[in-house]
C-alpha cells in the first residue's frame, strides 16, 4: 500500500492529529480504512485467480485510490440528500464538511469538452463502429479517466458519440 497519494494521506493524518482537528482526522482515518478495504478486495480477487500468487506485492495504485475517494464523495452526496429529506440539517452539514475534506485529494475534474476529446481518441484507438462497441470504449476510457471525471458524464458522452456513428 505504498502509493504517493496514500503517503500524503498518512502525513495529513499525522498533521491533523497534531492540530487536533477532529473532523479532518476522522475523515482521513475513514478514507484510509476504505483504501485498505479496497486493497484487501484486490488481494482476494487476485488470490481467487491465482492461489499461488505472492499477495505481499499487491498494492493499490493512485488511480485506485482516486476511485475510492470518488466513491466516498458519492456516498456523502447521497447521505446529504437523505439527511435533508429527513430534516436533519446538522448531519447534512457534517457530511458536507467531510465531502469538502475528501475533495481536496481529488484532481481537478475534467469538463465535458475534455471528456469528449478523450472519448473520441479512445473510440478511434479501439476502432469502435457503433453502440455495440460501448464495452470496449468504456473499459478503456473509464480506466484512463478514473477520478478525473464523473462516470455518468463519461457514459453520456460515449453514448452520444457511439450513437452518432
Amino acid at each position: 500500500m505504498e502509493a504517493s497519494l496514500l503517503t500524503k494521506l498518512n502525513e495529513d493524518l499525522k498533521q491533523s492529529m497534531r492540530d487536533k482537528t477532529e473532523l479532518r482526522t476522522s475523515t482521513i482515518r475513514l478514507l484510509i480504512s476504505a483504501i485498505r478495504y479496497a486493497e484487501m478486495k484486490k488481494q482476494d480477487a487476485e488470490f481467487n485467480k491465482n492461489p499461488n500468487a505472492d499477495l505481499k506485492q499487491i498494492t493499490v495504485s493512485d488511480p485506485d485510490i482516486l476511485g475510492v475517494i470518488a466513491k466516498e464523495i458519492k456516498q456523502r452526496e447521497d447521505s446529504i440528500a437523505a439527511y435533508k429529506a429527513g430534516n436533519r440539517q446538522d448531519l447534512a452539514d457534517k457530511e458536507a464538511a467531510e465531502m469538502d475534506i475528501l475533495k481536496i485529494y481529488m484532481p481537478k475534474q475534467m469538463s465535458q469538452a475534455e471528456v469528449l476529446v478523450e472519448a473520441k481518441a479512445v473510440i478511434a484507438e479501439v476502432g469502435a463502429k457503433g453502440p455495440g462497441d460501448k464495452g470496449k470504449v468504456m473499459g478503456k476510457l473509464v480506466g484512463k479517466l478514473k477520478g478525473k471525471a464523473e462516470g455518468k458524464m463519461i457514459n453520456d458522452v460515449v453514448n452520444e458519440l457511439l450513437n452518432s456513428i
